[in-house]
């Protein structure tokens, strides 16, 4: 499901400049770059969660 949102993305994403701006579903002025870069936040954060998860279940830290 994840590969087809991306994908989903890409397609939807390819179509625009990242400085076009548009409206959010609560009416805030947003660039596609500034909703790249949340989303990229956002991978981060979960996988620092998931490492910080795995660290404490075997035990081995990451590089």
């Amino acid at each position: 499901m994840v590969q087809a949102e991306a994908k989903a993305f890409d397609a939807a994403a390819a179509r625009h400049e990242l400085q076009e701006t548009f409206l959010s579903s609560r009416s805030l002025l947003l660039t596609l770059r500034w909703v790249c870069v949340m989303l990229i936040q956002e991978y981060a954060r979960r996988n620092g969660h998931a490492d910080f998860l795995r660290e404490r279940t075997d035990g081995a830290a990451g590089d």
